[in-house]
């Protein structure tokens, strides 16, 4: 197995973890766990950009009400880079259903809902990419491993994580 030591993937704070004032404690945890932020900004979705954001879920009964939440108020959409970013990032997130996220996660330590569940975190890098591309042009975004933690690369992976001979 390969690492993907410059993954990346796309994390969207939602309104309720604007209105709650969690966007420093909730990006936190990413970096503290070695992601690096190379992409960041601070939107009111557009209803026909969260359209196409959730458009595999068109149809399902809880479809309306997830667009009317995510264009409700302000959201931080985040570019986060690592080994393994996607795979990393859900861990920290949390299952979707908050009541049933683990101590420790996102979801976990600071929600109770399903839908009010203040974090989005792609899923697969094939979404990843689709939904970076949505959301960020790519003059918003750093250059791999140019995010902030790109010094600390040393310290969290080891030599053969890092591409280099023993």
């Amino acid at each position: 197995m390969s690492l993907a030591l410059h993954e990346r993937t796309l994390i969207i704070i939602k309104p309720d973890g604007v209105a709650r004032g969690l966007i420093g404690e909730i990006i936190s945890r990413f970096e503290k766990r070695g992601l690096s932020v190379v992409g960041m900004k601070m939107t009111r979705p557009e209803r026909a950009l969260a359209e196409e954001h959730y458009r595999e879920h068109l149809g399902k009964d809880f479809y309306p009400p997830l667009l009317q939440f995510i264009t409700s108020g302000p959201v931080v959409v985040l570019c986060l880079e690592g080994l393994e970013a996607i795979r990393v990032a859900r861990a920290i997130v949390g299952p979707t259903l908050a009541r049933e996220a683990p101590s420790g996660t996102i979801r976990g330590d600071l929600a109770l809902s399903g839908r009010n569940n203040l974090i989005h975190a792609s899923d697969k890098p094939d979404s990843a990419e689709r939904e970076i591309r949505l959301w960020f042009s790519p003059g918003e975004l750093l250059p791999p491993s140019g995010g902030s933690g790109a010094a600390s690369r040393e310290w969290l992976y080891s030599d053969k994580e890092k591409g280099l001979n023993s």
